[in-house]
């Protein structure tokens, strides 16, 4: 098997130059990515007694060997630090009938009433652990790249919960959707 890290070095960093060219602005980049159909996610950490977590769909699967996904956090928000003390967070992939706990965790609710929604247990880990999520898993941090305002945070899976009778939910078009005729 051949090693493809041989020619080069990964930064710790992704150092992003300058741009050429104006990009479009925030209007127009948010109009652009509601198009994007996205599963949405609760991605929570604990620290001590202090539980945080945010409502995200930038998320994707990242390898199988390890298993891991990674997401993306924005890097001054309070969820990014835990995760970062911590090494690990919970990544809850949300079903359909869970838009309200999608909303708290979107912001709708102050920070202190978010898990006032849904049912939260713990992961052995010490993580939240959301019950009834379509699929559910506990993600020890073995990676981290700073974008300027986001960390990405690979996450390897060494808990998972899947029920596969769940629907997930999914954000388009600045709204929560269900799929149909999946059976």
């Amino acid at each position: 098997m051949t090693n493809l890290m041989t020619d080069f070095e990964l930064p710790d960093t992704m150092a992003l130059r300058p741009l050429r060219r104006h990009p479009v602005n925030d209007t127009e980049f948010r109009a652009a990515m509601a198009g994007l159909a996205s599963s949405v996610h609760i991605v929570s950490a604990q620290r001590g007694d202090e539980r945080v977590g945010r409502t995200v769909t930038s998320v994707f699967s990242l390898s199988a060997q390890p298993p891991t996904v990674l997401v993306s956090i924005d890097i001054v928000s309070r969820l990014a630090d835990v995760i970062a003390k911590t090494g690990g967070f919970s990544l809850a992939m949300l079903a359909e009938d869970q838009a309200e706990i999608a909303n708290a965790f979107a912001g709708r609710v102050p920070l202190e009433r978010r898990f006032d929604f849904g049912q939260w247990s713990t992961w052995p880990s010490g993580q939240p652990l959301l019950d009834g999520a379509g699929t559910v898993l506990d993600c020890e941090v073995i990676g981290s790249m700073e974008t300027g305002t986001h960390v990405l945070f690979a996450g390897a899976i060494v808990e998972v919960e899947t029920d596969t009778s769940r629907r997930p939910l999914v954000w388009h078009r600045r709204r929560y959707h269900g799929l149909t005729g999946l059976d």
